[in-house]
């Protein structure tokens, strides 16, 4: 069974992985860890400069790394090695890219965080796990917080 974290550096992100690490565990599942950088560069020059767009990807692209980075090292910290880990740009939205990547690499599972580091909590399911969950070409299985949990 091949397992797809897509990570944000979010707590949601996070519980992912500890879930993750139960499969690997119990069921002997592979493991892959990703972290999306969307494509911010179709916006017009009277918008956002090109310096500016620029150094807000390379931010972007930092916090992607660092998550990626921390995701490993829990991961590690629970003797789990992972099958593959990235970070990747892209030039379509984050939900497309994580649909793709598990299409590509014959995903199994995605297990993700059911909202991540979006700073609108109008809704309860964030937009990007909604859009994984309804187009997956396998099972998504979303994570809540445990505070999040109802009787």
């Amino acid at each position: 069974m091949k397992v797809l974290v897509p990570v944000d550096g979010s707590a949601h992100s996070l519980e992912a992985l500890k879930v993750a690490v139960d499969f690997v565990k119990c069921k002997g599942a592979e493991v892959y860890v990703i972290s999306v950088v969307p494509f911010i560069g179709g916006m017009e020059d009277h918008e956002i400069s090109p310096k500016r767009r620029e150094r807000t990807m390379e931010s972007i692209e930092n916090l992607a790394n660092t998550a990626v980075k921390h995701a490993l090292e829990v991961l590690d910290a629970q003797n789990v090695v992972p099958s593959g880990s990235r970070t990747v740009a892209t030039s379509i939205s984050v939900p497309d890219a994580i649909i793709d990547f598990a299409e590509t690499e014959k995903i199994d599972l995605v297990i993700m965080g059911s909202r991540g580091l979006s700073t609108s909590s109008r809704f309860k399911l964030g937009s990007v796990a909604s859009q994984v969950m309804k187009y997956s070409p396998c099972s998504v299985y979303l994570v809540k917080m445990p505070a999040e949990r109802t009787s």
